[in-house]
Order: structure tokens, then C-alpha cells, then sequence
């Protein structure tokens, strides 16, 4: 358990660190694309490499945490249901961010590669890729928002299925107790049988009297 609140905390830090500088590398294509000045005298290039292996190593570190996450996982009893689904979102969040990053140093080199190339339409390439940066980091926090959500929601759900199974767990205990009570009282077992008999000559004998009680009414209709 101890070993699974360490990683959790060490996974949740690094994924808001790697967010927050893809966030950072990202803005870059902007930065580039609006450069008046050469690139290399100016060091943006410099700048993109640097941030560009912050996120690869932050990316590595992500990798060894969530195999150990998934080394724990390989032993599912130790785990309740909802680190298990922790673990999953992890690997899932993982997998986005490789996805997100390759996707953004091929923004980053598009947009140098423009800025080196075409420097009369660098402003309309700048709106272009702002824009489409801006949507997509917009886009991958709704998604993280929705997975806090739903990881809320199961976690509530596991809880309350536990609740339901103390609260069967108590009452079979009662209802065991009430029998064994009942077993060792053979006089108050007695008398619970009678008044079950009685309840049904009771039922018996009403039958009866609503029947006769048919009878004659239908009988006097028919006359």
C-alpha cells in the first residue's frame, strides 16, 4: 500500500510537471513562428532543444513509474478495484502524453522549418499553429478533467458496493443469531408454530365463510 501511495504521488507529480512544460513547448511554435530575428542569433533554437529533452527525460521517468504501478498490478489482491483502475488511468495518461509529445516537436520542426523557409507568410503560419495548439491543449484538459471525474465516480461506486456487502455481511449475522436463539428455545419455537397454524385454520375457515357467502348471493340472483 505504501509502495502504491509513493508511485500514485510520484505519477500524478510528474504528469502535471510533463503538462506544464508541454504546455511551455507548445507556446514555442508560436514564439517561432513570430521570430523577426535569425533563430540561432537569437537562441530559440537553442530554447527548443533544451525544452525538448526536459520532456523526453520527464517522459522516461514517466515510463519507469507506471511499469513499477503495473509490476504491483500484477498482484491484484493486495489492490482494491479502484487502484487497480488508478493504475490503468496512469498507463492511459502515459500513452496520451507520448502521443501528444510527438505530435508537438512535429509542430515545433514545422514551425522552424517555416520560419528558416518562408519568412513572408510566418504571421499566417503563426495564427494557424497558435490556434491548433490552443485547441488541442484546450481539448486534452476537458479529457483530463473527464477522467478525474470518472475515477471519482468508480471510486464512489466501489464504496458504496463495499458498504452494501458489510451491511449483508451484519444481517446474515443477525439472521444466523436469530436461528440459533429460536433452536435453543424449542418452547419459543412451539409457539411459533402454533401461531402459524392458527393463522392458517384462520385463513381456512374465512375461505370458507367468503365461499357459502358466494353461494348464497349467487344463489338468490338466480332466482
Amino acid at each position: 500500500m505504501s509502495n502504491y501511495d509513493q508511485l500514485h504521488r510520484q505519477c500524478r507529480t510528474l504528469e502535471n510537471l510533463f503538462y506544464s512544460k508541454l504546455t511551455s513547448y507548445s507556446q514555442l511554435v508560436s514564439t517561432i513562428s513570430r521570430q523577426t530575428d535569425d533563430l540561432e542569433a537569437s537562441g530559440s533554437s537553442e530554447r527548443w532543444k533544451d525544452m525538448e529533452l526536459e520532456l523526453d527525460d520527464l517522459l522516461e521517468k514517466l515510463e519507469e513509474t507506471n511499469e513499477q504501478m503495473s509490476a504491483l498490478s500484477s498482484n491484484p489482491e493486495t489492490l482494491s478495484p479502484s487502484m487497480l483502475r488508478t493504475i490503468q488511468n496512469h498507463a492511459e495518461v502515459f500513452q496520451d502524453n507520448v502521443r501528444e509529445l510527438k505530435r508537438t516537436k512535429a509542430s515545433v520542426k514545422s514551425a522552424l522549418d517555416h520560419a528558416n523557409l518562408l519568412s513572408g507568410v510566418r504571421n499566417d503560419i503563426d495564427a494557424y499553429k497558435s490556434s491548433a495548439a490552443d485547441s488541442l491543449l484546450a481539448e486534452r484538459g476537458r479529457i483530463d478533467s473527464s477522467h478525474s471525474m470518472t475515477d471519482a465516480m468508480l471510486e464512489q461506486a466501489y464504496e458504496t458496493r463495499a458498504e452494501f456487502g458489510r451491511q449483508r455481511t451484519a444481517l446474515d449475522g443477525i439472521n444466523s443469531r436469530m436461528k440459533t436463539v429460536i433452536n435453543t428455545m424449542p418452547g419459543l419455537n412451539n409457539l411459533i408454530n402454533m401461531i402459524k397454524s392458527r393463522r392458517r385454520r384462520d385463513t381456512i375457515i374465512m375461505g370458507v365463510v367468503i365461499a357459502v357467502c358466494l353461494i348464497i348471493i349467487i344463489s338468490y340472483m338466480w332466482r
